[in-house]
């Protein structure tokens, strides 16, 4: 009887083991500030784009984002929806080189957004709206450097770029693709389905890596579950022996 229990008790500590390995890389996976949807057409008007910031931290609560706008290839006509509970402060930068558009020349636009004031509690998350007049034309992917403050005075820098055909970096910066297709009013945001064959080749695989290590951990279990089995049918062959 007690090798048996023995058994049970390591079967259940594999099991569990494997449970919280599985449940720790998912955490990681999605953890990342990311930007919402994943890609517009070129020069789309009239959008919207949502910073989605998770809490990370066990200990410790969100406090301060911020989302560095690119400079070289400006999104013209930045509008930030108010969030409750937060204060947005917005930084504007003169372009080295104006933007000629329909409505005139453009020679300034966003170049930061800082949201502080509220809080974002650990296992929560928090979008942020920011509304746009026009995307650039001339790059396939935007990059939002951002910088988030937790209240114990720890700053995460997403900062790292995410380079073509290589592994994602450990603090990616969120990445807007920017696709040769369009739309009808030019602001609906494209899908990867229909424009963005490798952005669905990534995803695969990343759903690819996400179900094997959900079979993992199961099969992991089920050998610990096995492994019990077989130790407790011993156990009884032997008192009946």
């Amino acid at each position: 009887m007690p090798s048996t229990r023995t058994a049970l008790r390591r079967a259940g500590t594999v099991a569990a083991l494997a449970t919280a390995g599985v449940l720790t890389a998912a955490g990681v996976a999605f953890a990342h500030v990311t930007v919402h949807p994943d890609s517009y057409a070129k020069g789309a008007t009239d959008g919207v784009l949502t910073f989605r910031v998770p809490d990370e931290e066990d200990t410790a609560d969100t406090t301060k984002v911020q989302v560095f706008l690119p400079i070289d290839h400006p999104v013209l006509g930045v509008l930030v929806t108010p969030q409750d509970g937060w204060t947005a402060k917005v930084t504007t930068t003169r372009l080295k080189t104006p933007v000629k558009t329909d409505d005139g020349t453009i020679t300034d636009a966003v170049s930061e957004i800082t949201w502080s004031g509220g809080r974002i509690r650990s296992g929560e998350y928090q979008d942020f709206d920011v509304a746009f007049g026009q995307l650039p034309h001339d790059t396939d992917q935007l990059g939002f450097k951002a910088l988030q403050t937790y209240s114990d005075g720890k700053v995460v820098r997403w900062i790292e770029e995410t380079r073509k055909g290589a592994e994602e970096p450990e603090s990616p910066a969120p990445v807007l693709k920017l696709t040769a297709g369009t739309a009808s009013d030019g602001s609906v945001p494209t899908t990867a389905s229909s424009s963005e064959p490798e952005a669905t080749a990534k995803a695969s695989s990343s759903d690819s890596t996400a179900r094997g290590l959900g079979i993992a951990g199961l099969v992991a279990g089920v050998l610990g579950l096995v492994a019990a089995g077989v130790a407790l049918a011993r156990g009884r062959n032997a008192r009946s022996a």
